[in-house]
């Protein structure tokens, strides 16, 4: 398939004119250097490609980038001949719009190392409602099992819930056969959450504390704000249960004690879904696809954007305004 001279990117700059992102006309020369090129069908938006798209957090090691942390589409030339033309793959992290050029790209070229065939029982577009998100949900899960959590120990909690990896860890655990509660300071998305498959929905301040322990309330859970509120799930963990940690929401700080961990015997396991070993990041992505598969992805796709519509999701996202997943559609799937 041949590759047009130029194409259309959400390309991010940081030169003597300032910090600034758009749309622009590129051609294949301007990517980054790999072994797969493809063309895209769909990308996703993260909280991490809303700091980077807008400069409000030090994502990018290197400018001009495209934007966009996940990408899923067919591939249209390989130099690797484990892909061939036509076939379906993914890749979320690995470097994307860090060090190399994302999926806010009209084509993307990848290396083939971190390039993933789209497993068989999801569609892309599945593939990227998950995306980042889903596969941090289900690393969370991963690690948690490793670490020995089971139902028995009691309901998983999740803060942040309404966000993406909120969302898609509600139902991802739910699937795995865990009991879930949702924790989020927007009441009025009570009935979403439990649409996902949230059996309690809880206000921050009805989990919040400061004291180093307290009863115990749940058996672990994930934490996507950090702060006083990890601090809260942790004091009421119970023992030898997990507490995953996978964002900064609210705080980057972690004001806690000790106790937890060496009365309770609670582990705190940290979630760095961008450079997953290339075997788990296999296996996490077979469990998507099969066991551990969202009811219901569709529910958690609320809104579907072209590379136009990405500033004003992103303004949106950093206000605090997250609901599911947004989708990036390019032209042949708008």
């Amino acid at each position: 398939m041949s590759i047009p001279a130029g194409f259309n990117a959400f390309r991010i700059h940081n030169d003597a004119q300032g910090y600034r992102s758009g749309v622009e006309r590129i051609a294949l020369a301007a990517l980054s250097p790999g072994e797969v090129v493809i063309r895209t069908a769909y990308s996703s938006v993260n909280f991490k490609d809303a700091l980077a798209g807008t400069g409000q957090g030090k994502i990018l090691r290197q400018f001009p980038l495209n934007g966009g942390i996940d990408v899923a589409g067919h591939v249209v030339q390989s130099s690797d001949p484990e892909f061939r033309e036509g076939d379906a793959v993914l890749v979320t992290g690995c470097g994307l719009s860090e060090t190399r050029d994302g999926g806010y790209s009209e084509y993307a070229r990848l290396e083939s190392r971190w390039v993933v065939p789209l497993p068989n029982g999801l569609s892309l577009r599945e593939a990227m409602i998950l995306g980042t998100a889903g596969f941090t949900a289900a690393l969370a899960l991963y690690r948690m099992l490793d670490n020995r959590q089971h139902p028995g120990l009691g309901p998983l909690a999740v803060t942040g819930a309404t966000g993406g990896v909120g969302s898609l860890a509600i139902a991802i655990f739910k699937r795995a056969g865990f009991e879930v509660h949702a924790i989020s300071g927007k009441p009025e998305h009570g009935d979403y959450l439990r649409a996902l498959g949230a059996s309690d929905v809880l206000g921050r301040d009805a989990v919040a504390t400061t004291r180093p322990m307290e009863s115990v309330r749940f058996g672990g859970g994930l934490d996507n704000v950090g702060g006083p509120m990890l601090n809260s799930l942790l004091a009421q963990t119970a023992p030898y249960g997990n507490v995953a940690t996978a964002g900064l929401a609210a705080s980057p700080e972690l004001p806690t004690t000790v106790m937890p961990f060496i009365i309770r015997g609670v582990s705190l396991l940290g979630i760095a879904s961008a450079g997953t070993e290339r075997n788990i990041r296999d296996a996490i992505w077979q469990h998507l696809a099969s066991d551990w598969k969202p009811a219901d992805l569709q529910a958690i796709c609320t809104a579907t954007v072209d590379l136009q519509g990405l500033p004003a999701i992103f303004a949106r996202m950093l206000a605090g305004g997250s609901l599911g997943r947004t989708l990036v559609a390019f032209p042949e799937n708008a």
